[in-house]
């Protein structure tokens, strides 16, 4: 990037995308302040030091601002401007970032109404993106006076608007979680009303009522199958019931290992393409419900040898076969089959078209929550920090979501090293590592959100406090958490650790409301750190008074912090947890932090944790073994 950055004014709009007007309209942003997008201004002005941020998005007709500090009116009050006005346009139109030094300095940009009007002297600008790639708009800073942008401002710029794309795209996803959850709940409103209408006609209403209730908790496809296989088999009586989902031009089988034998069978048939000759196939090829009422007719029928071994090898002399009906194209295949000659009356083909329904809206369901909590675990992922490489420490760390699949969580760990400066006059030079533990209060995307500003400005304490004790740091924090009103809540530890003589190091922490961290020292006994521990981050709360602790870890001590998801367990004591945490530690000096680190996940968190655990574990090695 360079303030040469060849582009063209164009204030023709890029061809129409319905992919990306609708990731536009997704995201629930206007022309109205968003506290979200507000927040990334005042990032971007603060970590630029730049008078004017904005969070822009395009549309086709005009731009507008959710996201600004620092802009005057009319445009502070409309948050709006017209595309002539925009150069935000111009990163959108090219797809490329926007770097520029000095307007007044480049024809192409002094006469520019937005140059003009805005009184716009330098700008630098990313795109900000959705997850297909559409660019819906830039997150730019703005100058009154010419400047030069460094490069290290433009790499924050750059992570501000990823983190900011980051933010757009889960907002898109969880809108669209909503309509789906809301299309869902239209259709067990319609097919509810429908059976009501039909009470009286329908003498296996009931089996539909059972499903609208049944199906509306699901939340994987093994607990779909489930549940469409107890509710069939309490009222049909049949002696197979399958589900197969259409996945990139293929049909594949959700098998079932308990399902003997049925379930050898469809794991041997589990896959197959959707041209091929199999009834299943076809009703979900052409959206179309295939009955076979005897085994002659699936002979006759032209399907082919596979199709007909697996249905022997099942045992089935009768069977329908219910496309599941999808937005566009059916997700898959129904299967009800019998064992007898079983003659499908009416009554019971209304049955199982509806029950098709229900179960449709169950698997997109599922599959999208899959698709949700993927993407939001890996959105969590990217934001924990590599740790450093320390001379005489081995550093190592673990994130573990919750097993009841929240999306995102503000658990949080962090280690950087920290630079060496003189803390007196007449004193030695500091250095070390910085280790955090902490947990923002929450359990959405604004929690994970909150976790990574805080994070990122908690470093910025200590850098900007080097040579001051951890203590300093977190009430730097505080003061940044309420003046930029970002209302951060949680708890957290804190410690600064420094290279002492003889293979020592020094421990210097401050708690602020988190569990105490466990040390262990080379005899094999684990002490808890407790120590006067405030709560943190909570802008209603007068500001705490923040206390610096010290211990020593000698060559051969292993410290651990954690969350209190490891330990604070619904029906358990969390004292109990810790001292549970201990005695593991205590009883396994042979493992390596990270066999440690799983090994306490598992054995203490348990195999289905109730809430995120992340852990940060800091070994100091035995003097033989450095």
């Amino acid at each position: 990037m360079s303030d040469d950055h060849a582009i063209s004014i164009d204030t023709r709009f890029e061809p129409a995308d319905g992919g990306r007007d609708t990731a536009l309209r997704d995201t629930g942003l206007s022309a109205r302040p968003d506290p979200g997008m507000d927040r990334f201004a005042r990032l971007v002005a603060r970590v630029l030091d730049a008078p004017v941020a904005l969070v822009a998005l395009v549309t086709s007709d005009r731009q507008i601002l959710p996201g600004l500090v620092g802009l005057g009116d009319p445009w502070a009050r409309t948050r709006t401007t017209p595309l002539t006005h925009s150069l935000c346009h111009q990163v959108t139109f090219s797809g490329e970032p926007l770097v520029l030094n000095d307007t007044a300095a480049h024809q192409r940009w002094c006469t520019h109404p937005a140059v003009v009007d805005l009184e716009v002297a330098a700008y630098a600008a990313m795109p900000l993106t959705d997850e297909e790639g559409h660019i819906l708009g830039s997150l730019c800073a703005v100058d009154t006076a010419p400047r030069a942008w460094t490069e290290a401002q433009l790499d924050d710029l750059a992570d501000l608007a990823a983190a900011c794309s980051a933010e757009l795209r889960l907002r898109i996803l969880s809108r669209r979680m909503a309509h789906a959850h809301a299309v869902a709940q239209d259709a067990s409103q319609r097919a509810d009303a429908h059976a009501e209408r039909t009470r009286i006609a329908l003498g296996r209403s009931q089996l539909l009522l059972r499903a609208a209730e049944d199906l509306t908790d699901t939340t994987s496809l093994a607990e779909v199958r489930r549940q469409v296989r107890e509710l069939v088999t309490s009222d049909l009586k049949p002696s197979y019931v399958g589900l197969v989902l259409v996945e990139d031009g293929r049909l594949r089988r959700l098998t079932d290992v308990d399902d003997d034998p049925a379930g050898a069978v469809e794991r041997h048939y589990e896959t197959y393409h959707l041209d091929d000759a199999w009834p299943t196939a076809r009703a979900a090829r052409d959206n179309t419900t295939i009955v076979i009422q005897n085994t002659d007719e699936l002979v006759a029928g032209g399907y082919s040898d596979q199709a007909v071994a697996a249905w022997t090898r099942l045992g089935l002399c009768s069977a329908i076969c219910v496309p599941l009906p999808g937005t566009r194209i059916p997700l898959g295949t129904l299967v009800i089959g019998w064992d007898t000659n079983h003659e499908l009356d009416v009554v019971e083909r209304a049955v199982v078209t509806a029950l098709a329904g229900y179960t449709a809206r169950a698997v997109e369901r599922a599959l999208f929550v899959d698709r949700q909590i993927a993407v939001a675990h890996q959105f969590q992922q990217a934001m924990l920090t590599e740790l450093p490489e320390v001379d005489g420490l081995d550093i190592a760390a673990l994130y573990r979501p919750a097993a009841a699949g929240e999306l995102v969580g503000g658990d949080w760990y962090d280690a950087y090293s920290l630079p060496a400066v003189k803390s007196g006059p007449n004193s030695s030079t500091l250095g070390g590592v910085a280790v955090t533990i902490g947990d923002i209060t929450g359990h959405d995307i604004e929690a994970a959100t909150l976790m990574g500003q805080v994070r990122s400005m908690l470093r910025q304490a200590d850098l900007d406090h080097l040579g001051a004790d951890p203590a300093t740091a977190v009430r730097a924090l505080e003061h940044a958490n309420r003046a930029l009103r970002i209302g951060a809540s949680g708890t957290l530890v804190h410690g600064h650790l420094r290279p002492m003589r003889s293979g020592h190091w020094e421990l210097v922490w401050s708690n602020a409301g988190h569990p105490p961290p466990l040390l262990r020292s080379p005899d094999g006994t684990v002490d808890r750190l407790d120590a006067a521990h405030e709560i943190l981050l909570h802008p209603s709360l007068v500001p705490q008074r923040r206390t610096t602790h010290r211990t020593l870890l000698p060559p051969g001590s292993t410290l651990l912090l954690y969350t209190d998801g490891l330990v604070d367990q619904r029906g358990h004591d969390i004292d109990a947890g810790i001292a549970r945490t201990a005695e593991w530690i205590t009883d396994h000096p042979e493992y390596s932090l990270p066999q440690l680190l799983d090994s306490i996940a598992d054995q203490v968190g348990g195999p289905h944790p109730e809430d995120d655990i992340a852990f940060l574990a800091v070994r100091t090695p035995d003097a033989h073994n450095q």
